[in-house]
């Protein structure tokens, strides 16, 4: 019996305890760097709230490429602040939010150094690909909200109006909370190849169960799609689309699945 089978509960708790400690030194660590690195910090979070996003570029050079005259409507949406300490408070906690996300390889590796000792030789041998897969998936989910759910949803609602006499003014501690929140939200969504890994293996869907209903998932797939993207025609086929072939992946990750005993 090994040295980790031997190990007692405080064992592990100390281990765990020492574990915390090195994921909390490496996050304040880089949130520190990135607090001090403001301007360009701040530079990329504003990026997609400018008329002039890459996003707008990209679309409107694709359409150009086709012989379509497409151009998107500049805009200017003001972002203001309306509390005292709110300027700072939403550097440091957006330094620490960012500082997770950039530090998030390191706690994956933490987090499969403790785990595997506890694992069989064969759970072990999946369990990196899962683990690498879950923080892939999560990283392609950030990208997507950065580069196409939130700035049509900034372009949409900052840009809204119940009358030509009411001027937006986007709160900043708005404005961060909303990219955000859509951005972890996208990064849990994109984990559905996974999720179906683990009910694959528990026996409870299959590949065949999926394909039968691809039209009903795509149809579900849509509707969450319009729930979380702001009204627009063109944001939803970007959201639905990518989260489709998802699905179809997903399919193909449980038809390689060997459900558990």
């Amino acid at each position: 019996m090994s040295d980790d089978q031997m190990m007692t509960f405080g064992g592990h708790l100390e281990v765990l305890r020492r574990m915390m400690f090195r994921i909390l030194g490496v996050t304040l660590m880089l949130a520190v760097v990135i607090f001090c690195f403001k301007e360009t910090t701040f530079s990329i979070l504003f990026a997609p709230s400018n008329s002039e996003f890459v996003t707008y570029r990209f679309i409107e050079r694709l359409c150009a490429a086709v012989g379509i005259n497409f151009h998107f409507a500049p805009y200017n949406v003001a972002l203001i602040n309306t509390e005292l300490s709110s300027q700072f408070m939403t550097h440091l906690t957006t330094s620490i939010y960012l500082a997770l996300l950039g530090a998030s390889p390191y706690i994956v590796v933490e987090l499969f150094r403790f785990i595997t000792p506890a694992l069989y030789d064969d759970e072990r041998r999946y369990s990196v690909a899962i683990a690498i897969a879950v923080y892939s998936l999560f990283i392609l989910g950030v990208l997507m909200s950065y580069y196409a759910l939130f700035p049509f949803a900034f372009r949409f609602l900052g840009t809204y109006q119940v009358d030509a006499r009411v001027v937006n003014q986007i709160n900043l501690d708005s404005y961060i909370t909303t990219f955000t929140t859509l951005t972890f939200l996208m990064g849990v969504v994109f984990q559905i190849p996974v999720v179906t890994f683990f009910l694959a293996k528990m026996g409870i869907v299959d590949a065949a169960m999926m394909a039968h209903y691809r039209r009903h998932a795509l149809v579900l797939i849509a509707l969450v799609a319009a729930i979380i993207t702001p009204p627009d025609l063109l944001t939803l086929v970007l959201v639905t689309v990518p989260m489709y072939a998802l699905y179809e992946v997903s399919i193909h990750v449980a038809a390689h699945v060997t459900p558990t005993e």
